[in-house]
């Protein structure tokens, strides 16, 4: 069976276990291989080296990437090897490839264990020093990215890293009004549990690490499950989001959010957002909040998730201001239920010059089908295209003249409905193309010839548009059915099986785990691969998410871009004389929007961060770094407020909680959509008939 699922969904089952210390009465014992381990890592090898869509070869030159990314996901951030350590495994950089093929596991597990042991020595120099009396009056910084800093030459150096570190984080409790003693007990307690969260590793987490770090190698959806993470994964979805509906993984010693699941708590909120860090969480109106940093990803997890009708705190750390005060917001847990999920539909009305126009906007947040349903014959079962034709006759009844695609952070799902959904729009012809790992190419069709709606159409997109986003994109792009608009996609175009090892060997009794293999290709039925570079908008906006940074093109392993030859399909239109217009008017709204003032600062701001790379332990510099972004922040919302002919607020007052914050891409691509109407014509067309 086809697997198709959301990349960054399984950014969570397959965390970076960059995992913590213990109190100084426990004893980190060195980790072992089990029995099974072996089995597993030949079965594992010799499946992705049979099977995977990329035909490669493990040798030495693999090999070397192998002990590269080992090292690269135990110690991202260069905080725990020195370059002495780096020197001595050099002797196994060379021979991983026949250690993965024999299931000789000493090398990992040396390796791993004298990561442990730097863990826990970093652990106690922390707790020698957070009863000092730090300095926070000298003009120093500190920098916390260091994946591209030299390893540190000396353990006496490596104490220097972390005394800025130490000396940073007493400085943001300070900052947040805690007293000198008051921050000595938090980060005590913080230190402490590191090496608690350290003592309960156990040899199947060493294993996964190190298995992923040769499935990812080969690609990055290529993973390994431990068993216990494949039977967390086995989890029913709806029970798997009960919580705040949000993704996390660890990220130096951060847990980071991922994705908000669209209709859960956390979205609804508004208050959380992907790349948030969650530094604490408090249970209740008035729990003691637990620091959670260094914590292992899956105790993090059982802290936020509980009973629907609680409440949770969370201690943000907001990634649009690293170096702002740390916010803490409360958010009551839920079920993320299918219908929050579902398409959904507005009316907008837009004024175009002396005339208003109604336009619809259907939201779309994943490719959703219940299939259990759907093979049980059930008439009503829930699929997206089902519910986005229901929601296109009613528009049709309200006189709309354009329909608005929201796609963006939909990461994907159901391949069969992007193209059903995908026929909405066409009237039959082919969706997507799929190449198989021994050079096959399917061609999968709407081969339905009903037309729901014919009118004019933009869909929007952004860099977390995803798998089954970008076929539905693409398609509509290539048969000059829409304009799309929005950032650049994430580029992910290929397929996944998953695998129980259990199936191949039978004979062995303990769990074993699962393995997910890339196995298949996307393409557009243009010939392109979205794969790599993503759906590349007809008129775009900038980004301040890097290329570098977040999707597809992010990753070292990635499968590139290549083509195909051309799938044989009529356009829809020609919308290429239309595109000047469209863009010119664009950048003229766009020359006096204040909103897209602020998205250029925001970016130009993220890229000055990103090239800085540095914090300040000068404790007045932090005080009016973040006050002046405060008031930057007040600013811009008080300007938003009195251009909608509200009050402005004060300093310290708090923000309504019902007010809606501006969609201001959402409201351009009204407005390029107003463009088309009267150049497409008003052709919207909607069939009574359902498929």
């Amino acid at each position: 069976m086809r697997v198709f699922r959301k990349p960054l969904f399984f950014l969570f089952i397959f965390f970076q276990a960059l995992v913590v210390f213990g109190s100084d009465s426990l004893s980190i014992l060195p980790l072992k291989p089990e029995p099974q381990h072996s089995l597993a890592c030949k079965k594992v090898t010799e499946s992705v080296q049979a099977f995977h869509y990329r035909k490669f070869t493990l040798n030495d030159s693999m090999s070397a990437k192998i002990f590269d990314k080992y090292i690269k996901d135990l110690d991202y951030n260069k905080m725990y090897f020195t370059q002495a350590d780096i020197n001595e495994f050099q002797k196994y950089k060379y021979r991983l490839d026949d250690d993965l093929k024999s299931g000789d596991l000493d090398a990992a597990y040396i390796i791993y264990n004298r990561f442990r042991k730097h863990q826990e020595e970093r652990a106690d120099y922390a707790l020698s020093i957070i009863d000092k009396s730090f300095d926070f009056t000298p003009d120093q910084t500190y920098k916390p990215e260091r994946k591209d800093a030299p390893w540190a030459s000396t353990p006496a150096e490596m104490d220097s890293i972390w005394y800025e570190r130490i000396k940073y984080e007493a400085l943001n409790l300070k900052i947040a009004g805690k007293d000198e003693e008051g921050n000595t007990e938090t980060m005590e307690k913080r230190y402490i549990n590191f090496k608690k969260q350290l003592a309960k590793m156990k040899s199947e987490d060493a294993f996964q690490i190190y298995m992923n770090a040769f499935a990812e190698s080969v690609d990055p959806h290529t993973n390994y499950f431990s068993p216990r993470l494949a039977d967390q994964f086995k989890i029913d979805m709806s029970q798997s989001l009960e919580g705040i509906g949000a993704t996390l993984r660890t990220e130096n010693d951060f847990t980071k959010v991922v994705e908000v699941v669209k209709g859960g708590p956390a979205d609804k909120s508004k208050l959380v957002l992907p790349n948030d860090k969650i530094i604490a969480v408090g249970q209740g109106e008035a729990g003691e909040m637990e620091d959670v940093i260094g914590w292992r990803i899956d105790d993090v997890v059982s802290k936020i998730r509980g009973p629907k009708g609680t409440i949770v705190r969370l201690q943000i750390i907001a990634a649009s201001d690293p170096n702002g005060a740390p916010k803490i917001i409360s958010i009551t847990r839920e079920k993320v239920k299918l219908e929050e999920q579902s398409a959904k539909s507005e009316i907008k009305e837009i004024q175009s010059g002396s005339k208003k126009i109604k336009v619809g906007v259907i939201t779309v947040p994943t490719f959703y089908l219940d299939y259990a349903a759907m093979q049980k014959g059930e008439p009503d079962y829930k699929s997206t295209n089902r519910d986005v034709r229901v929601l296109l006759k009613k528009l049709q009844d309200e006189k709309v003249e354009g329909v608005v695609m929201d796609l963006r952070n939909n990461g994907g799902g159901s391949l069969l409905e992007a193209i059903e959904l995908s026929g909405l729009f066409i009237k039959d012809g082919p969706v997507v193309q799929v190449r198989q790992a021994n050079g096959s190419v399917d061609v999968e069709q709407d081969g339905d010839p009903k037309l729901v709606y014919g009118g004019p159409m933009v869909v929007l997109v952004n860099k977390f548009s995803a798998s089954a986003s970008e076929i539905f994109a693409g398609a509509m792009q290539d048969y000059n059915r829409a304009l799309v608009v929005g950032e650049t996609t994430f580029g992910k175009g290929t397929v996944q099986n998953i695998f129980d090892l259990k199936r191949f060997l039978p004979m062995v009794n303990e769990p074993l785990g699962q393995f997910k293999l890339t196995t298949a290709k996307f393409y557009r039925v243009n010939g392109s691969s979205t794969q790599h570079k993503g759906v590349v908008p007809d008129i775009s906006f900038p980004s301040p998410l890097s290329d570098k940074e977040y999707g597809e093109s992010a990753e070292e392993s990635a499968l590139p871009w290549d083509e195909i030859q051309s799938a044989r399909f009529v356009p829809f239109g020609d919308l290429s004389s239309v595109k000047p217009m469209v863009k010119k008017n664009h950048d003229k709204r766009m020359d006096s929007s204040s909103e897209y003032k602020y998205l250029l600062q925001d970016i130009t701001e993220f890229e000055k961060r990103r090239a800085d790379n540095t914090l300040t332990l000068n404790e007045e510099k932090l005080r009016k770094e973040r006050a002046d972004n405060e008031a930057r922040d007040l600013e811009r919302y008080n300007q938003r407020r009195v251009s909608q002919g509200l009050k402005p607020i004060a300093k310290g007052e708090e923000k309504p909680k019902d007010e809606k914050n501006p969609d201001f891409i959402l409201d351009e691509g009204c407005e390029i959509l107003c463009d088309l109407i009267p150049v497409q014509g008003k052709t919207t067309k909607v069939a009574a008939t359902s498929k």
